[in-house]
């Protein structure tokens, strides 16, 4: 054989491959490099994780919740259909009042009590302070047990206002000297338990009775959403003769009993049981005191104060709806108590403010619930927080719990 033949059969013959391509060496060297990271990554997460999980185990949780049921809530449908209408409303007295929770008016005068412990009357384009509940400082929570948080406010008798003041009690404003008598104490004992966190009232037309809710023993007001979150069932509502000063319960175990309103007979009231996002109905006189029926069953959100509409029915205020179809947070905690006491243990009440969803809702309902009219605002972005609608010459007048104006709503133009 040639020397040629022999070397083209040579090169014919297969070749042995002893080394990797290197895009192969290259695959190979991320997807080893991606493991060490990872590998590192998860040990160092576990690390810093597992000091934090035995912390949150260890920490005790401020609320102690049981869960409880409610039922799937109505569609956001007909009346309840989401609409803009409460957009339309115009803001009062902007930076001028903050948290103006509850609103009365005697003619063209609007009162309300603020967060700064004062009670205001808005006149024109003016704010002017009538009286003033606490000590100062005030603005913040801290302060809020000396400063007085005043909340319900009613008209009374003879140029009076009622006053419900969640820390220092039941107060009957006189207007002509601004003199603010203390009718009851707050955090006092009554039945066994304290008042410790006084919201709404209602008095009777002769101003000899007053009504109002406690909605709970356990928390105060700077802590309402310790209270929601928990689902306490220590709310009452309780009765004050004004002549003798005692005070009486007539119904407890009540979850956030919020809003009272006292129906044109005087026999009875309707309160707002916010964490059950429904209205009682309690009978205060007559044949059938002491009993008590639901008058407004699963409202579409958690309501705040009710007051009466011109029509004879009730303007309802909430802050927040359960949003059907949707997700409803508050919804969904109530039948898991874990992980509402896991979320306290490591979130403040104003992260968890901020991760409730903004939704305003004005509502006009009558008896049995059902639905007249309603004004939203996805987001409120222009009457936030609401917490109770007062009607008075043809116009919503708004207060909120936590936002700096009044906003009012001309019912002619929606």
């Amino acid at each position: 054989m040639k020397e040629a033949e022999g070397l083209r059969l040579r090169r014919q013959q297969p070749r042995v491959i002893t080394e990797e391509p290197r895009d192969r060496l290259h695959n190979g060297d991320r997807t080893y490099s991606g493991r060490v990271f990872q590998v590192t990554f998860l040990s160092v997460g576990g690390v810093l994780l597992i000091p934090i999980l035995i912390l949150v185990l260890v920490l005790e949780s401020p609320i102690h919740p049981e869960p409880f049921s409610l039922r799937e809530p109505p569609l956001l449908e007909g009346c309840w259909a989401p609409n803009l209408k409460l957009r339309s409303a115009q803001r009062l007295y902007e930076n001028q009042v903050q948290g103006p929770e509850s609103i009365t008016n005697i003619g063209d005068v609007l009162f309300s009590g603020t967060a700064d412990g004062r009670i205001v009357k808005m006149v024109g384009r003016r704010v002017h302070t009538v009286a003033r509940l606490g000590k100062q400082p005030c603005g913040s929570p801290e302060d809020e047990p000396t400063c007085g948080r005043p909340l319900g406010i009613r008209v009374g008798p003879n140029g009076t206002l009622f006053v419900a003041d969640a820390y220092l009690g039941i107060f009957r404003v006189h207007l002509s000297t601004g003199e603010a008598e203390r009718l009851v104490v707050g955090g006092q004992m009554v039945g066994g338990r304290s008042l410790g966190f006084i919201n709404d009232l209602d008095v009777t037309r002769d101003g000899r009775r007053v009504y109002f809710t406690s909605s709970s023993s356990r928390w105060q007001r700077r802590n309402f959403l310790h209270l929601v979150m928990e689902a306490t069932d220590d709310g009452r509502v309780l009765e004050l003769d004004v002549d003798s000063g005692e005070v009486s319960v007539l119904m407890d175990r009540l979850r956030f009993p919020n809003g009272l309103q006292l129906l044109p007979d005087e026999e009875s009231v309707l309160v707002s049981e916010t964490t059950m996002a429904r209205i009682r109905r309690i009978h205060v006189a007559g044949l059938n005191k002491g009993g008590m029926e639901t008058f407004v069953e699963n409202l579409p959100g958690f309501p705040d104060n009710v007051r009466r509409s011109s029509s004879g029915g009730l303007w309802v205020a909430m802050s927040s709806v359960r949003p059907s179809p949707g997700f409803s947070m508050l919804d969904f905690l109530s039948q898991r108590p874990w992980i509402k006491k896991l979320i306290f243990k490591v979130l403040s009440q104003e992260m968890m403010l901020k991760l409730v969803p903004r939704y305003s809702l004005v509502a006009e309902i009558q008896d049995g619930g059902v639905c007249v009219r309603s004004f939203h605002d996805p987001g409120g972005e222009v009457a936030a927080y609401v917490s109770e609608a007062h009607e008075h010459d043809g116009s919503l007048y708004i207060g909120s719990f936590r936002s700096p104006y009044v906003a009012k709503l001309d019912l002619s133009q929606v």
